[in-house]
């Protein structure tokens, strides 16, 4: 395994961490920052799960720059991405700071493309990410970061940065999502 799966591997193995941080019912007091608080266990949580979203550009940016593209790699790499932004969307639904329907929407695009990514693999297809994946999935990062956050930062200027960008990445997720569907359509419309 090289370098870059390493890296990838490592973002699927910080899941646990940040499950058991953001879950197990213990309480390191409150975290005050900017002039507002929030529980240290949803800090320590945000900081996780951040490190483990900056793998997810540490390792294609080596696998790039070594000449480490490799299939496992095209294949972990998102599925990974998934692994991680369902859990963290999960614990928000859990936590009351996301709405469920919108986290039903984008987890549910997630387990679509990665159908459509096991009929294609069948097929011999091992298909990367395009751009508008990548945009998406930084927009759910950001999204999911920011209401990690309790949007700590915006709200001292009463701007819902939170709820705004979660919003953004449903639509990024549903653009994306259709877009991947659309540009392999061949694989259902080739099917027998």
């Amino acid at each position: 395994m090289n370098l870059p799966n390493k890296i990838t591997v490592s973002r699927i193995f910080l899941i646990p961490l940040f499950l058991i941080v953001m879950l197990v019912p213990f309480s390191w007091g409150e975290a005050a920052f900017l002039g507002a608080e929030m529980p240290v266990t949803h800090l320590v949580g945000a900081l996780i799960f951040i490190i483990a979203s900056a793998t997810d550009w540490v390792d294609g940016y080596y696998a790039r720059k070594l000449n480490m593209v490799t299939n496992l790699g095209k294949f972990l790499d998102p599925l990974a991405d998934k692994l991680l932004v369902s859990a963290a969307l999960i614990v928000l639904v859990d936590l009351e700071l996301a709405a469920s329907w919108i986290v039903i929407v984008i987890i549910s695009r997630e387990f679509a493309v990665t159908g459509l990514r096991l009929v294609l693999a069948g097929e011999g297809e091992v298909v990367a990410a395009n751009m508008l994946g990548k945009v998406k999935t930084w927009a759910q990062i950001v999204a999911i970061s920011a209401l990690l956050l309790h949007n700590i930062i915006f709200e001292l200027i009463s701007v819902p940065f939170d709820d705004i960008a979660l919003w953004v990445a449903m639509i990024f997720t549903i653009w994306s999502g259709w877009d991947y569907f659309y540009k392999n359509r061949a694989a259902f419309i080739n099917s027998k």
